[in-house]
């Protein structure tokens, strides 16, 4: 599982003209389910980003968490982040997971943060969707979970 997270001011999605998702300060997460991720690999994505202090204390600091800030999240399915362009020009996607199981993941990840962050928006998984964010710094974090231990 991967996820590109940035810090923004705010955040929202569009599906088809209609916003269908948005946040103020908080997290706008990539995220992306691999082949062979599973509820395990989820809980710990979502242990890990939880825990991230990357927002700025009183003394200006990188010190705060998502909760200890508040914030809010914005999940968007993203199966582009297991795009493999080692060879040739054309990225191929046989990393991804299968559509059922990856959306059946993402459903579970945002459920697991939502058992924790008041307000978590999505947009709809396997849609066309537009995603327009105001970065905050920019800070943006690349958690994978073949890293997490």
């Amino acid at each position: 599982m991967r996820f590109v997270i940035q810090i923004v001011d705010k955040a929202q999605v569009s599906v088809d003209g209609s916003v269908c998702g948005s946040i103020k300060q908080g997290y706008c997460i990539f995220a992306g389910v691999g082949s062979g991720d599973t509820k395990e690999t989820a809980g710990k994505m979502v242990r890990k980003m939880l825990g991230l202090r990357i927002f700025k204390d009183d003394e200006g600091k990188i010190n705060r968490s998502i909760r200890d800030v508040e914030g809010e999240i914005l999940m968007i399915s993203q199966f582009t982040l297991y795009a493999d362009s080692r060879k040739g020009n054309r990225p191929n996607f046989i990393n991804c997971a299968p559509p059922d199981e990856a959306s059946a993941l993402f459903d579970y990840t945002v459920e697991k943060i939502r058992e924790e962050i008041p307000r978590v928006e999505t947009g709809v998984f396997g849609a066309h969707m537009s995603v327009a964010l105001t970065n905050d710094g920019p800070f943006t974090i690349i958690l994978d979970s073949a890293d997490l231990k």
